[in-house]
Order: structure tokens, then C-alpha cells, then sequence
């Protein structure tokens, strides 16, 4: 788009030695799909990321579209302009970032390519340590139909587990027993599926056994570890948000607790700012150029 507007890199590079421009794409600035369509799922399928995804027998599966879109696109790309603003203080020269979203989850994901040889991801997918293969964690339903987050992963946290469940670890497999996961999976769902979400936690909480509720966006800002640190916050129409992370010391953020503005609302106030006429505006708006809804933001 901004190359359509004759706005691309060079021009304004020309203009300003010092500009950092980002491109953010899928697929990058080069190569066969450069120019192709896409979304999250694709970027991550292409990534390797995906095929790792999932339950055992069943299809890789894509978590909504945080990954690629967001951890791989959004945040690599703003690490990438400020690695660039950085340089800058030293060069005193602007640069180019070709933030491709495949490449960048693919990035993110270098523990998995690093720890190949570790025993972590060397059975197929589902079975292994951290994609609910072990027994130790995995999420399970409980009575109330909620769910428990476990996570037990070192011994002894895994034997603060056990003893939670009402377990004796004489009497279970050893841990890291492959072959008995299946079986110790279905023992741990049951017994979970015997108490409420709120029993659980009356059990757990306070131990180091790694189990914590699975929360729903309606129940997150009322618990209490959340309420202590106010890690939600809520605007003047009472819709909650989470506040800005990571919180700095120094310089914390201080976030807006106006209501998200409606798409257009204020298109006609910001290009009438920047010197357009009001029949300019109208122009542009009846040739579907820009898009004015001033009307819902007064419903």
C-alpha cells in the first residue's frame, strides 16, 4: 500500500537517511509466496511450527491466531525496530526490516529445533512431554465442567501432585515411564473429574505441585492472584482489558480506560487537523476512500 502511494523505502529513505521502515508481511518481502495471500494458519504451517501442534491421531492444530500473527508478526517486528533504533544511536543511519511472519514464529520457536536431540520432541506429536503426551501435563475436567492446568514436570513438584490426587508414587509407574502415560492419563482425569474447579484449588493452591484453574475471560480478573497484581483493568463502559505488560519501574505504562474508539469514528476530525476541507472529506467519503461512523459512536 504504501509503495502505491509512492511511499515506499527508498523514497522516504532518500528523504530521511535516519527513517527505520518496516515491512510486516507473511511470507516476507522475497520468495515464491512473497506475493501470495494468507493467514496465520498458513505462516505457521509453513513454518514447521504447525506439524507440531496437536493431540495424538488427531490433525495439527492452529491456536487461534496468536503465533504467527501476533508473537511471530507484531512483537518480532517491534524487536526488530527496536534493535534498529538502537543501531541507529551508534550509526546514525536509518535501515529497512523485512519482518516476514513465517520467519519470525519460526524464530520463536528455536527451543523446539534446539532441544531435538534432548528427548523432549523425539516420539510423534502428542506423545511427548509438552504437547499432552505426559500425564503430568495436560489440562483435565473437573465436576463442575472447568478445567485444571498441570504442569509438574520436575520430581518434586510432580510428587506434590501425586500426594494432591491422594496418590502414593510407590505404588504408580516411574514418571517418565512412555509406555504407562496413557493408562496414569486416564487415572489422573478421573480423579479430577471427582471434585469442583474451586475444590482443586483449595487443594493446590499454595503448593508447588503446578496446578492452577483454567480461567475463563470472565472469571480472570476476580481471581485473586490477578486482583492483587490488578493485571486487568477495566474502562468506563466496565469492559475488561489486560493492563500493559511488562510493567516497568520507572516508566510503567498508563493505559487508557476510555472505551476502544468504533472504526471511522474519527477520520473526519483527524483529516480536517491535517489541512483537508470538509468537502474533501465528503469527497472521499462518498467515493468509499475513507470510512466516517460517527453515527454508532452515538448509539
Amino acid at each position: 500500500v504504501m509503495e502505491k502511494l509512492g511511499l515506499g523505502p527508498e523514497v522516504l529513505l532518500h528523504e530521511n537517511p535516519r527513517l527505520i521502515y518496516a515491512r510486516l508481511t507473511g511470507f516476507g518481502q522475497t520468495g515464491k509466496y512473497a506475493k501470495s495471500a494468507g493467514h496465520d494458519i498458513n505462516y505457521l504451517a509453513l513454518s514447521g511450527v504447525l506439524s507440531k501442534l496437536g493431540r495424538k491421531g488427531e490433525n495439527p492444530y492452529a491456536p487461534i491466531n496468536l503465533l504467527a500473527d501476533f508473537a511471530g508478526g507484531g512483537v518480532m517486528c517491534a524487536l526488530g525496530i527496536i534493535t534498529a533504533l538502537y543501531e541507529r544511536t551508534k550509526s546514525g543511519k536509518g535501515q529497512i526490516i523485512d519482518s516476514s511472519m513465517v520467519e519470525g514464529v519460526a524464530y520463536l520457536s528455536s527451543f523446539l529445533w534446539k532441544s531435538q536431540n534432548m528427548g523432549f520432541w523425539n516420539r510423534p506429536r502428542g506423545e511427548n512431554l509438552l504437547d499432552s503426551g505426559a500425564p503430568y501435563y495436560e489440562t483435565y475436567k473437573t465436576s463442575d465442567g472447568k478445567f485444571m492446568a498441570v504442569g509438574a514436570i520436575e520430581p518434586q513438584f510432580y510428587e506434590q501432585l501425586i500426594k494432591g490426587l491422594g496418590l502414593n508414587s510407590d505404588e504408580l509407574p516411574s514418571q517418565s515411564s512412555f509406555s504407562d502415560w496413557p493408562e496414569m492419563k486416564k487415572k489422573f482425569a478421573s480423579i479430577f473429574a471427582q471434585k469442583t474447579q474451586a475444590e482443586w484449588c483449595s487443594t493446590f493452591d499454595g503448593t508447588d505441585a503446578c496446578v492452577t484453574p483454567v480461567l475463563s475471560f470472565d472469571d480472570v480478573a476476580s481471581h485473586q492472584h490477578n486482583k492483587q497484581r490488578s493485571s486487568f483493568i477495566k474502562n468506563d463502559h466496565e469492559e475488561i482489558s489486560p493492563r500493559p505488560a511488562p510493567l516497568l519501574s520507572r516508566t510503567p505504562a498508563v493505559p487508557s480506560l476510555k472505551r476502544d474508539p468504533f472504526i471511522g469514528e474519527h477520520t473526519e476530525e483527524i483529516l480536517l487537523e491535517y489541512g483537508f476541507t470538509k468537502q474533501e472529506v465528503i469527497k472521499l467519503y462518498s467515493e468509499k476512500v475513507i470510512e466516517i461512523s460517527k453515527s454508532k459512536a452515538n448509539l
